[in-house]
């Protein structure tokens, strides 16, 4: 799709993203949900992806075509060079020193591009004691604090998937700080380099938290304080067919409101004694052990009592509420989140399937103005199917 086809806020941004991993790919695709025009770079013959997965199932690489170039070689770098002249940002997530070994990194690029945006994804960041280490997600929110938070008393720490550091932690912080040094260099003509660590925003989620462990509010001993199962009043149950609710009702008001529906306002003892908490806790368990989770979610559903069931990923496009909000669409065949967040002016939404490395090689540089890519494929430099 050209640039000027696209819809989304970001419309006439162009961002060359370097094929990488995790974080890296899902802040191009969120670029490219947004609207920018961004075209991702693949080296020939390196994996993508640590699993096999279909290619029209790799909702990672969404939205933007694929150019497969051989960066060790001169026309190929020369090319990449070429594209980075003609883009706004720049996104790579290779460990520090890599992009500069190849010839693409900040100071090559801004010299030639003073107004570019040079963002860098990476777990430890650009510098300290660990940043030529391997890593990965679950390592990385480790050492914040975060992944010790998470879990029950008594238990081990439980890794959240990967939602917390290469998503949230990573790639979330990437674009914001993208779109802030974006807007920025509109204003002075200037570009900068931003690191984004994984491990820094990670600690920045934490803020609340950290907060109330420096007030002294916050236990260090998992699954005891109030937003990670400790409270009762916060927590999940499992209902009479193995099913799961999640029960949240932290304001006064709203947790009357639960106690009433349950038919327990008479007898659940007082919330605000952690030393009724166990009891309440058992209350609450047997209580929602008879019956299913559909026939809890007909009763509480919609209702003040804050309860929701816990829905697979499988489930949840066919919730009412996210059904009718479109939150899971089907595109191409395959069930998939669609753009978020929403805007009233410059609605985002979904433009092409993912692309298999180099499927769009010959299209898209013709697309950003490259000539002579015949030669470029017949030379080795690029690659096409």
């Amino acid at each position: 799709m050209t640039q000027a086809a696209r819809p989304g806020p970001l419309a006439g941004v162009r961002v060359v993203e370097l094929a990488g991993l995790g974080p890296a790919p899902f802040a191009g695709m969120l670029l490219a949900d947004l609207g920018a025009d961004v075209i991702r770079i693949d080296r020939p013959g390196e994996a993508t992806l640590p699993v096999p997965l279909p290619p029209e199932s790799d909702l990672l690489r969404r939205g933007r075509p694929s150019v497969a170039l051989d960066l060790k070689h001169p026309d190929g770098l020369a090319t990449a060079l070429a594209l980075v002249d003609r883009a706004d940002v720049v996104v790579e997530g290779y460990r520090p020193g890599v992009a500069e070994r190849l010839g693409l990194g900040p100071d090559a690029c801004l010299a030639r591009n003073p107004a570019l945006v040079y963002g860098r994804m990476t777990g430890w960041g650009q510098d300290g004691p660990l940043a030529q280490t391997a890593g990965h997600d679950i390592g990385y929110v480790a050492i914040t604090g975060a992944l010790h938070a998470i879990g029950r008393a008594g238990g081990p720490p439980q890794v959240p998937v990967n939602l917390v550091g290469d998503f949230g932690g990573g790639a979330l912080y990437l674009v914001v700080g993208v779109l802030a040094a974006l807007l920025e260099s509109r204003a002075s003509g200037r570009g900068q380099v931003v690191d984004a660590a994984i491990v820094d925003g990670t600690a920045h989620l934490s803020s609340l938290v950290v907060g109330l462990v420096s007030a002294g509010l916050w236990s260090d001993r998992r699954g005891t304080n109030l937003l990670d199962t400790g409270a009762p009043f916060y927590d999940v149950y499992e209902t009479s067919d193995g099913g799961w609710l999640a029960v949240g009702p932290l304001e006064p008001a709203f947790y009357a409101e639960l106690l009433r529906l349950l038919d327990l306002t008479d007898t659940a003892p007082d919330r605000l004694d952690p030393a009724q908490w166990p009891s309440l806790r058992s209350l609450l368990a047997d209580t929602f052990r008879t019956r299913t989770r559909d026939e809890w979610t007909e009763l509480l559903e919609g209702t003040d009592a804050c309860v929701e069931p816990v829905l697979s990923y499988a489930e949840a496009p066919a919730h009412p509420h996210l059904a009718a909000r479109g939150t899971y669409v089907e595109h191409h065949g395959v069930v998939q989140p669609a753009p978020a967040p929403r805007f009233s002016r410059t609605p985002a939404s979904l433009t092409t399937p993912p692309s298999s490395p180099g499927a769009d090689t010959r299209s898209a540089l013709a697309a950003w103005g490259i000539d002579d890519v015949d030669a470029l494929l017949a030379s080795g430099a690029a690659v096409a199917p």
